[in-house]
């Protein structure tokens, strides 16, 4: 009987490691799977960051610098940014949006409506972020959390609408290769040596590895 029942409980153990085993390969393979769950949004989002860092690739000069998806934290806020040009001429933030359709909304607005036809004929409009919003709300950030760790530069930012459908005429938008090329190399409040440029890349990629 007492054999009987070791045996049971043997067996009852080798059945749970069993399933734990198979429990952590499946969880391994969803994971592997993650981009076939991704929104719609959310895939042309990513896209669109590709598009937008292949295009800003083609005005850098040789000593520019392009990060790209830093994450950084301060004071407990936190802060994505798709693009980043780090050079001589100072640090440059980029906002990428993948937004179709019509848009509208103000400069300041929270929020930006956007209006789409499908190709039935069908209307639908959608609540989306303002990126000219989130862009001043990353420089905020990126400067002061440069200037926490002794570094100060004045943080510039632009918006890169990928479907040029601005609601707004801002500066802070940006729809030409020309546009670009001028606002990451043109004399402003910076001057960065080559030791600043270097020391700026580390903390902001030591930064993305840490969020």
């Amino acid at each position: 009987m007492e054999l009987k029942w070791a045996v049971a409980a043997i067996m009852g153990i080798v059945l749970a490691v069993l399933c734990i085993c198979l429990a952590a390969i499946f969880i391994k393979w969803l994971s592997s799977l993650d981009w076939t769950f991704e929104s719609a949004d959310r895939r042309a989002g990513r896209y669109g960051e590709e598009i937008a860092a292949e295009i800003i690739r083609r005005v850098l000069k040789e000593d520019d610098c392009l990060l790209t998806n830093i994450g950084i934290t301060y004071d407990g806020r936190q802060a994505e940014m798709d693009c980043i040009v780090v050079n001589r001429f100072g640090v440059f933030i980029f906002e990428v949006k993948n937004y179709s359709g019509q848009l509208m909304g103000d400069e300041d607005d929270y929020e930006w409506q956007k209006i789409k036809i499908t190709d039935a004929g069908n209307m639908y409009a959608k609540q989306v972020k303002n990126p000219i919003r989130q862009l001043k709300r990353q420089v905020y950030l990126l400067a002061h959390y440069l200037q926490s760790h002794r570094i100060r530069v004045w943080v510039d930012g632009y918006v890169i609408l990928l479907h040029q459908n601005s609601p707004v005429d801002s500066g802070y938008v940006i729809s030409s290769l020309s546009d670009i090329d001028r606002a990451v190399h043109t004399e402003g409040k910076n001057h960065l040596c080559s030791k600043e440029i270097e020391q700026i890349i580390t903390l902001l990629q030591r930064g993305a590895e840490q969020a």
